[in-house]
């Protein structure tokens, strides 16, 4: 199976500026059950907006570390959902660092290192079977690529970078403070901490994102990190935005 990243690494989304209610729910980890619990929960919310089509918007790392990355990429990868809601997810350090221990997994071994022996056993791999060094780590790669389906592959290879709607912008870690979006570099967006944790983005917009895990959510200056570890603590946080503001859900 011939497996290869983008010419153009990430797209970069552009919203109705007006989008009248978004669902952004932080890092999910492998903790599958805990997504569908909170998408119940959105559902029930988003019913008391009779007319007004939700969407919900997840902002990265869906693998390593929990206990089910296979389910919840199978989960996320379905077009089309029972309950008709659109979904959009974005790429996170930990989605884009997997599929690259897929396609080169001696040069990305550091995927090892963030929890990827997680998500190995979620597709049935002990990486104890294998012995690192070079020939181990080609086998793994070998049984990896023959384990992960076609379309989770697909789905890892097609994940946005941000999505921007009006002065709110989605990303998985945050920006460069200050550097005009179309300037913004990829790496940033999806690895980033300082120095966007301590001075915000420095242009006039709302950064939402994930990434910088923490017990709560933090409201700073112009960005909410809405990352509550829930591989560790159980819980999946989900940000309701509309254009009147943005409130837990």
């Amino acid at each position: 199976m011939s497996i290869a990243l983008p010419p153009l690494r990430r797209r970069r989304l552009t919203l109705p500026a007006d989008q009248p209610l978004i669902y952004a729910i932080g890092d999910v980890h492998g903790c599958h059950d805990a997504v569908l619990a909170l998408e119940e929960k959105i559902r029930a919310d988003a019913a008391a907006y009779a007319g007004v089509p939700p969407l919900i918007l997840y902002l990265g790392d869906y693998v390593d570390r929990g206990p089910a990355s296979n389910a919840v990429i199978e989960h996320l990868a379905t077009e089309r959902h029972a309950d008709g809601i659109e979904r959009i997810a974005l790429c996170g350090n930990h989605d884009d660092t997997f599929l690259k221990f897929i396609i080169d997994p001696l040069q990305h071994l550091r995927w090892l290192d963030y929890g990827g022996d997680a998500t190995l056993r979620s597709y049935g791999i002990d990486l104890a079977d294998y012995r690192y060094g070079e020939r181990g780590m080609r086998a793994l790669g070998e049984a990896l690529r023959q384990r992960v389906p076609p379309h989770h592959i697909a789905f890892l290879q097609d994940l946005p970078i941000a999505a921007l709607s009006g002065r709110r912008l989605f990303v998985h870690a945050g920006i460069q403070p200050g550097v005009p979006l179309p300037q913004q570099k990829d790496y940033d967006m999806i690895w980033i901490r300082e120095p966007f944790l301590s001075e915000g983005p420095g242009l006039p917009i709302t950064v939402i994102h994930g990434h910088t895990a923490g017990p709560e959510p933090v409201f700073g200056t112009d960005r909410i990190c809405i990352d509550t570890t829930c591989y560790a603590s159980g819980r999946l946080t989900a940000l309701k935005v509309t254009p009147e503001g943005a409130t837990l859900l």
